[in-house]
C-alpha cells in the first residue's frame, strides 16, 4: 500500500512541475541558450521542492491514516438500551404511581363536591370542559415531561445553557398550548352542549371561554414548573425521569387543574350579575399574549418544530376528551349516576398514568438506540400482538407487565381511601368493585397495546413519539375510561345494585 502511494504522489507531483514549466509562447533558440543555466538551476529547485512536498504528502498521508483508523476505534457508540429489571420498573413507578393515584382521588373528591355548586348546576356544560381540561396534563403536561426526559437522557440538558434555552422554549411553547387549546374547549363545549338543544345564552359562552381560557393558562404554567423542577431532580439522583415524571404531572394536574376551574368558574358567574364586561376582558387578557409566548418559542429549534406541527395531537385529543365530557355531562347530571363524578378523575387518571409512562420509555428507547427516526421508504411495519406487547423479552414490554400488573392493587387502595373519606355517593360492595376493576383493566390493556403500536408506527413515519402520542393516548385513556364507567354505573342500576347512601 505504501509503494503505491509512493507512485501515486510522484505521479502527481511531476504533474505539477510539469505544469510549472508550460510556456505560452515558443522562445527564440538563443533565448534558450542564454537562459539554460537558470532553467536548470530552476529545475533542481523545483525537483528538490517537489522530493520535500513529497516527503511531506506522505508524512501527512500516513498520520491523516493513523488518524482516521483511531477516530474509527473511537467513534462515539450510541448509548446502550436501558438495562432494567421488572423490579427495578416498578419500584422507581411505584411510588410516583401511588402519589399520582391520590392526586386523583383528591381531584374525584372535589369534583364530586363541586357538582352541586350553582355554576354546575345552571350551567350544566362545564362538566364538559372537565375532562378536556384535565385532559391537558396528557396534551400538555405529559408531553413535556416526555419531550425534557429524553432530553436530559440523551444529553441535551448537561449544560446551563442548553438546559436553560430548553426551558424557557418548551415553557413558552405550553403556554401557547394551553391558551390555543382552552379557546377551543369552551367552543367544543357550546357545540356539544348547546346547538343540539338550541338553547344558546351569550352570556353562558363567554363564561365558558373565559373560565376554560385561565384556567388552561394558569394549570399549565404552574405544571410546567414543577415538571422542570422534577426532571432535573431524579437526574441529579440518578433516577430515569420517564418512570417519575409524568405521574408526577398528573398526580397534581387533576388536583390543580379542577381547582382552578371551580374557582374561577363560580367567581366569573358571579361577576355575570354585576359586570357583563369581566368575562370578555379575562378571555382577551390570556389571548393577547399568545404573540408573547409564541415569540420565545420560536428562538429554541426544537419548540419552533412543535410549535408548526404539533397542533394536530392536541386538537384531536381535546376534541376526543369533549366527547368522554360529553358522556360525564350527560350522565353525572342523572340524580341516580351522581355517584360516578368521584370515580372519574380516578379511573382517566390511573390509565393516562401508566400509558404515558409506557409511551414515554418506548420514545426514549427508540431515541437511544439512535434508529432511523424518516426513512425514505419505510417497510411496512406488523402490527404487534398482545402476545409480544405484553410477554416479550424486550425491556418495552417488561415494562407493560410491570404496568399492568399495578392496575388491580393501585386501584384498590385508591376505592378504599375514597370509602374511609366517606366521598362520593356509591357503597363499596363486592359487585361494584367486580364491575370497575374489570373495566379499569380492559381500560388500561387497550391502551398499552395502542402504545406499543402508536409510538413504533409514528417513529418510523418521522414523527418524534414524545410530541404525537402522548396526547393521544390519554384523550382515548378519558374517553374510555368515563365510557366504561357509564356503562358500569348503568349495568348496576340495571341489575340492582342501587346504593346512593356514602356521602350524601
Amino acid at each position: 500500500k505504501e509503494t503505491e502511494q509512493k507512485i501515486l504522489f510522484k505521479s502527481l507531483i511531476n504533474l505539477g512541475t510539469y505544469n510549472r514549466h508550460q510556456v505560452t509562447s515558443i522562445p527564440d533558440p538563443s533565448d534558450q541558450e542564454n537562459e539554460r543555466p537558470d532553467m536548470v538551476v530552476l529545475d533542481c529547485r523545483a525537483n528538490a521542492k517537489g522530493q520535500r512536498e513529497e516527503d511531506a504528502l506522505l508524512e501527512n498521508t500516513s498520520q491523516s491514516n493513523e488518524s482516521d483508523n483511531t477516530s474509527m476505534d473511537q467513534s462515539p457508540v450510541p448509548p446502550a438500551p436501558l438495562k432494567e429489571t421488572s423490579f427495578s420498573i416498578g419500584l422507581q413507578v411505584l411510588f410516583p404511581f401511588l402519589l399520582a393515584g391520590f392526586g386523583t382521588v383528591a381531584a374525584g373528591m372535589v369534583l364530586d363536591i363541586v357538582q352541586h355548586w350553582t355554576v354546575f348546576t345552571e350551567v350544566t356544560e362545564v362538566f364538559i370542559l372537565v375532562p378536556a381540561l384535565l385532559g391537558l396534563k396528557g396534551n400538555l403536561e405529559m408531553t413535556l415531561a416526555s419531550r425534557l426526559s429524553t432530553a436530559a437522557n440523551i444529553g441535551q440538558m448537561d449544560t446551563a445553557k442548553d438546559m436553560w434555552k430548553m426551558i424557557m422554549g418548551n415553557l413558552a411553547l405550553i403556554q401557547v398550548q394551553a391558551t390555543v387549546v382552552g379557546f377551543l374547549a369552551s367552543i367544543a363545549a357550546v357545540i356539544f352542549g348547546w346547538i343540539p338543544e338550541g338553547n344558546f345564552k351569550m352570556g353562558h359562552a363567554v363564561l365558558l371561554c373565559a373560565s376554560s381560557v385561565a384556567t388552561a393558562f394558569i394549570a399549565s404554567l404552574l405544571l410546567g414548573l414543577i415538571m422542570i423542577g422534577v426532571i432535573i431532580a431524579s437526574r441529579k439522583v440518578g433516577i430515569n425521569p420517564d418512570n417519575v415524571a409524568t405521574p408526577i404531572a398528573a398526580s397534581l394536574g387533576d388536583l390543580i387543574t379542577l381547582a382552578l376551574l371551580a374557582g374561577i368558574s363560580t367567581g366569573l358567574y358571579k361577576e355575570l350579575e354585576f359586570n357583563d364586561y369581566a368575562n370578555p376582558m379575562v378571555c382577551a387578557f390570556f389571548v393577547a399574549l399568545t404573540p408573547i409566548w409564541v415569540l420565545i418559542a420560536r428562538r429554541t429549534p426544537s419548540t419552533r418544530e412543535v410549535l408548526y406541527s404539533g397542533w394536530e395531537p392536541v386538537i384531536i385529543a381535546m376534541a376526543i376528551s369533549s366527547v368522554g365530557g360529553l358522556i360525564l355531562d350527560k350522565t353525572v347530571s342523572n340524580p341516580n349516576f351522581a355517584g360516578m363524578a368521584v370515580f372519574t378523575p380516578v379511573i382517566n387518571g390511573v390509565g393516562g398514568n401508566l400509558v404515558a409512562v409506557q409511551a414515554s420509555r418506548i420514545s426514549t428507547y427508540l431515541h437511544m438506540n439512535a434508529l432511523p427516526i424518516a426513512e425514505p421508504n419505510p417497510a411496512p411495519r406488523k402490527c404487534p400482538t398482545p402476545w409480544s406487547t405484553f410477554f416479550g423479552s424486550g425491556v418495552n414490554a417488561r415494562s407493560a407487565r410491570v404496568l399492568f400488573l399495578l392496575v388491580a392493587p393501585g386501584h384498590l387502595v385508591f376505592l378504599y381511601t375514597i370509602n374511609s373519606m366517606q366521598g362520593g355517593h356509591t357503597t363499596l360492595t363486592s359487585v361494584f368493585i367486580a364491575f370497575y376493576l374489570a373495566a379499569a383493566l380492559l381500560q388500561v390493556v387497550i391502551l398499552l397495546y395502542l402504545a406499543d403500536w402508536m409510538v413504533n408506527w409514528m417513529w418510523h413515519r418521522g414523527m418524534d413519539p414524545d410530541n404525537f402520542s402522548i396526547p393521544y393516548l390519554t384523550a382515548l385513556g378519558d374517553l374510555l375510561g368515563t365510557g366504561f364507567l357509564a356503562l358500569c354505573f348503568h349495568i348496576l342500576w340495571l341489575i340492582g345494585d342501587r346504593d346512593t347512601d356514602v356521602g350524601d
